[in-house]
């Protein structure tokens, strides 16, 4: 009699949810299933753990049947009260004031753009002002004891040429040799390098954000899949217990449903304490405190569009950073080659002065004369012998630029395979969204049907554990594979030197 009782409780469920199901449809007015898209992942709104209210048995649709992670869409309330919400470049541009290798690559570039100033300024005229006024004793006879007249004195020293003298003198200078030259055009390409390696710095620092920034959009949609997993739990563990106590089922199957709610309380808590490290790790590259409270804008969970091979691969040739190092770290070893060679020829200086250099400081003497006037100084300086320190120079010089050679070829081939590397990466998580989403579908409704099922007699309780599985499963890979394609294309974005969006 209890199995027939339990047969017309399965069949008049199963009518009402049918019933149900076309009033749905009918409703709906035959709408199409929507086509494939970028995949999404929007961080939900936690809810708080309620106790399940009493479920009948004649229910056909338990009341807390999990939604697929596609239909919930949840946002972060916005308030002036509440916590910042911050967007992905809003986390870029915080993270790029507080992360130290980012801090060091801005203080290299900084100063290699003052080296290459230092360097310019060599090749130019310098000009100055010298002023001096020099006292030298004045030269007397041995035994004579008298200090002859102004006039007539002359300086101790012979490199001295009155006793007072008196320097007031601009002077305008000029030194011209291909090594400062060579010197300069290095000090450009050294440049270029620092400018480079700061964009390898922000790449790395974008990848590291945009890993940190979606693990927290995945961990919350985690936390509320466990959330959903332990009420489900709790209502399963209800319903067999108000069977139990019909005599419809067996203790084991009450036994086998606290264990089941027992498991997903602590995958909850574990799941809360991911949420919360994710957050952590995240604040840290962010705020001075990580532990300052902030939400991300749910705007940015809708990932672009892949867009061709060829499109990266045009971009990346232009723009990619490791390929700008290995080029000006080349042309900087080129002009360690001319500098060095520079050392077997002559340097030329030329200095010209306009001022006073007399025993008066004045424009004119006392006896008539003019102190003011020029003069004009060339230096060549040629080089005969230096136990062969030039060739030593030009070999170490050209070891170097065979070197930067090598590491060019090398960084073309690496680029290739890591855009080859990331495209594939990024098309095949692209591919696996729609079997997620549709594996996330089926695995709702399979545990709906199981519920169902059960409560009519025809299946096990371990049916519709396993099923309750099978869907926690399907829901946390849907939320790993819309993580795995953002990365990917961020990934994908900064070889190519471009700013994730």
């Amino acid at each position: 009699m209890l199995r027939i009782r339990r047969k017309i409780w399965g069949i008049a469920a199963l009518v009402i949810c049918a019933a149900l199901e076309g009033g749905g449809q009918t409703a709906s007015g035959g709408a199409t299933s929507p086509s494939p898209q970028a995949p999404t992942l929007a961080p939900q709104a936690v809810p708080t753990p309620q106790p399940s209210a009493p479920v009948s048995e004649k229910s056909s649709v338990p009341s807390s049947a999990p939604t697929p992670a596609t239909e919930m869409t949840g946002s972060q309330p916005s308030g002036a009260s509440g916590p910042p919400t911050i967007s992905l470049q809003q986390a870029l541009v915080l993270a790029a004031k507080n992360e130290p290798s980012y801090a060091s690559a801005v203080a290299d570039k900084g100063i290699a753009g003052a080296d290459r100033t230092i360097a310019r300024s060599v090749l130019l005229p310098q000009v100055k002002y010298e002023n001096q006024m020099i006292y030298t004793e004045p030269s007397r006879l041995v035994h004579d004891s008298v200090v002859p007249s102004t006039a007539a004195q002359t300086p101790r020293f012979i490199a001295n040429n009155a006793v007072h003298e008196y320097i007031s003198q601009g002077v305008v200078s000029e030194t011209v040799g291909l090594d400062l030259v060579a010197a300069y055009r290095k000090t450009s390409a050294a440049a270029i390098v620092a400018q480079a390696k700061l964009e390898i710095a922000r790449r790395g620092l974008v990848v590291t954000v945009v890993k940190r920034y979606y693990d927290v959009l995945a961990m919350q949609r985690r936390l509320v899949v466990a959330q959903q997993a332990a009420q489900e739990a709790q209502r399963f563990f209800d319903l067999t217990g108000k069977l139990e106590q019909g005599r419809e089922v067996a203790h084991a199957d009450v036994v086998k449903a606290r264990i089941q709610q027992q498991q997903r309380q602590r995958e909850l808590a574990d799941a809360t304490a991911e949420d919360e490290k994710a957050r952590l790790e995240l604040g840290v590259l962010l705020f001075p405190d990580p532990r300052s409270p902030y939400a991300l804008d749910p705007k940015l969970n809708a990932a672009p569009a892949l867009p061709t091979r060829e499109e990266f691969e045009v971009t990346a040739a232009k723009n990619n950073p490791d390929l700008r190092v290995a080029i000006s770290s080349l042309r900087a070893a080129q002009q360690d080659v001319t500098a060095a060679r520079a050392g077997f020829l002559p340097d030329l200086s030329l200095e010209y002065g306009y001022g006073i250099d007399a025993a008066q400081f004045a424009v004119n003497s006392t006896d008539g004369y003019r102190n003011l006037g020029y003069a004009i100084t060339g230096t060549l300086n040629i080089p005969v012998w230096d136990w062969f320190a030039t060739p030593a120079k030009i070999k170490q010089s050209k070891l170097r630029r065979t070197q930067a050679q090598v590491e060019l070829t090398a960084a073309q081939r690496q680029l290739i395979a890591n855009i080859e590397e990331a495209y594939t990466e990024a098309r095949t998580a692209l591919a696996s969204m729609n079997s997620l989403d549709e594996s996330e579908k089926d695995a709702a409704e399979s545990l709906h049907l199981t519920d169902l099922r059960y409560r009519a007699g025809e299946a096990t309780v371990l049916e519709v554990v396993d099923a309750e599985s099978t869907m926690v499963t399907a829901q946390n890979a849907r939320v790993d594979g819309a993580v795995r394609y953002a990365v990917a294309l961020s990934n994908l974005q900064t070889l190519t030197g471009n700013l994730p969006q």
